[in-house]
């Protein structure tokens, strides 16, 4: 064999061995395309644009494994601007990714925009659902499931199949005439509907339910179990969850395996999620209700905006009929659903996305380095305007969001100074940050001040909830805490007139919200930042700004025209392949 044959095979030789290398150490990659637009649908009998995902709404569930990247190509076809977001999904070092305004600017009308992120060290059920301007209201989201890695024991037998529930309270009114009647100073009022899987309620009911509306149906074949996974991803109301005569075995919520308990309805407050395995043990001669009723309102005055479904097997001999299961009947305990939340519980023993067991975390071992206590209360009036607030402080989302500004240095885009108390003083409007302790374990007491029932959200985090009671919280409340076997999730109801507490231990260096998960409040301001930062400058905890950051605000000058190639970048096994096309050609000259 002569010099240059020679060189030619040890160069490929080495050249696909570093390309098999690179390719096998690339953890593997599921790719989306969400073109996102306005449709024309009827889920309660009366036409309304809807934001659809490919022509369909609710759009595609994102279906991924443990430590998978997920690539979501958007091209934003609404007429104002977007950002999707991950309820639950924990970017790891990457609060580039989470889709709200506090990290990213908003992907602008007619533009693309390609998410990249990587779910790793989790499993579970989440959603997805677009951030800005209450578009949620209209739509625009999907399931979202993080498989665990097969080499990992899941704590029950592999179900028969797996079914993405979405139910949520819905108006009439699209997500732009219900801004204009909060930015004009008024409430919603009540919905005019619960969604399954973004359909109307089953005719269960002649004079309640007109005639002609598409309802949800679930398959299924008698004597299997199912996994169940149900969604709260409505405005603003709690809902009770339950399917006639079948039991609701729980397993898992937002990514933690619980321990398994039956029940025969559970509350699912908004912006929540849980994971059942239901048995098709049940007499196929009827179809069965599946239902999604209010909670915490007045109940004759709901009822007829009740979501109700059909769950058909598929020997089954007739149609559902009857009276609808019943839901609590705990009007005047105010207690039931908070001891039902209480009984939901970590399932210490279980592998969670990695072989050791979820409670080899000992959260409750951990001295506590931050408080803070964030009360919330009913609007206020500020600068002529009705806001709502956190601790007295109604957020104002920046020109120029937060981790772009840390990035670039620009300053005064936010202060530093979230209150570790509810403010004494009159309330204020203003971009006011948590500043968070990078590795810190961080107490947060929730207090509800409000009659209405909120849910709490932390993106890029699990919380551990340890504990919930009725009025005002003090220290010595922390003497009822769960430090044992307390649900971690990333978002926690509180009733009215009560608190909850939750400890996050912050190893997740980035920008990450703080918000509560009604609409309406949340657009008027209730939420705030956290701001993890790692002093080490040399230690790579976060990873890099994207090649296709969006610039807004004071670097608005930074940004490039749109870059229809975009999408391509960061796919990484293209570009070798490309590259060894390029190596091979140049090869071939040097041998010629």
């Amino acid at each position: 064999m002569d010099t240059s044959s020679s060189f030619l095979s040890c160069a490929l030789f080495i050249y696909i061995s570093l390309f098999l290398s690179f390719t096998s150490a690339e953890d593997p990659t599921v790719t989306y395309h969400f073109d996102i637009s306005y449709i024309t649908a009827s889920p309660l009998g009366v036409p309304q644009q809807v934001i659809a995902i490919n022509g369909k709404f609710p759009g595609p569930t994102i279906n991924s494994t443990t430590n998978n990247n997920v690539v979501v190509n958007v091209r934003n076809k609404l007429d104002e601007d977007l950002l999707l977001t991950w309820a639950g999904v924990q970017q790891k070092r990457s609060s580039w990714q989470d889709g709200v305004l506090g990290t990213t600017c908003p992907i602008p009308p007619k533009w693309n925009w390609t998410y990249n992120f990587q779910v790793k060290d989790q499993i579970g059920s989440y959603f997805y659902f677009p951030s800005l301007n209450f578009q949620r209201a209209s739509g625009g989201f999907g399931g979202f499931i993080i498989n665990p890695r097969s080499v990992i024991p899941i704590p029950f037998d592999n179900p028969a199949g797996d079914i993405t529930i979405l139910i949520g309270d819905w108006y009439i009114r699209n997500h732009t005439a219900l801004r204009h009647t909060l930015d004009a100073g008024h409430d919603l009022g009540m919905p005019d509907g619960v969604l399954i899987n973004g359909k109307g309620p089953y005719r269960y009911n002649d004079t309640l339910v007109p005639d002609k509306i598409d309802h949800e149906t679930i398959n299924v074949e008698p004597g299997k179990t199912y996994r169940i996974r149900v969604s709260n991803v409505g405005v603003s109301t709690s809902l009770n969850f339950r399917i006639q005569n079948h039991n609701l075995l729980l397993a898992e919520t937002e990514g933690s395996y619980t321990v398994q308990q039956n029940y025969t309805s559970l509350d699912i407050h908004v912006g929540q999620t849980y994971s059942f395995l239901v048995t098709m043990d049940q007499n196929a001669s009827s179809d069965y209700y599946i239902v999604a009723s209010a909670r915490f309102v007045n109940e004759s005055t709901w009822q007829r905006v009740t979501g109700v479904g059909v769950l058909h097997y598929s020997n089954s001999k007739g149609k559902a009929s009857g009276p609808l299961p019943q839901p609590p009947q705990d009007q005047f305990d105010n207690t039931f659903s908070m001891n039902q939340a209480r009984s939901i519980r970590w399932n210490v023993s279980a592998s969670g996305a990695r072989p050791n067991p979820q409670g080899s975390f000992r959260y409750g071992s951990i001295n506590v380095t931050e408080v803070y206590i964030l009360k919330n209360k009913a609007p206020v009036t500020i600068n002529g305007k009705r806001r709502a607030t956190l601790s007295g402080i109604s957020f104002v989302n920046p020109t120029t969001p937060i981790r772009l500004a840390d990035e670039f240095k620009v300053k005064g885009a936010y202060k530093l100074d979230f209150p570790t108390e509810p403010l004494t003083g009159p309330s204020r409007m203003e971009t006011s940050v948590i500043n968070g302790t990078y590795r810190g374990f961080m107490e947060v007491i929730l207090q509800n001040n409000e009659t209405k029932m909120h849910s709490y959200h932390v993106d890029g985090y699990a919380f551990f909830v340890v504990g919930m009671g009725y009025g005002e919280w003090t220290n010595d409340s922390r003497g009822q805490y769960n430090k044992w076997d307390g649900i971690a999730r990333a978002t926690t109801q509180v009733y009215p007139g009560a608190w909850t507490a939750v400890l996050i231990s912050l190893d997740n260096v980035g920008i990450w919200n703080l918000r509560t998960e009604n609409l309406d409040s949340w657009y008027l301001g209730q939420e705030t930042y956290i701001r993890i930062v790692n002093p080490e400058k040399n230690n790579k905890t976060e990873l890099p700004i994207p090649d296709n950051a969006l610039f807004c605000g004071a670097l608005s000058r930074m940004q490039k025209p749109q870059d229809i190639s975009s999408g391509l970048k960061g796919h990484g096994s293209m570009v070798v392949v490309l590259s060894l096309s390029l190596i091979m050609a140049i090869l071939s000259g040097f041998v010629v």
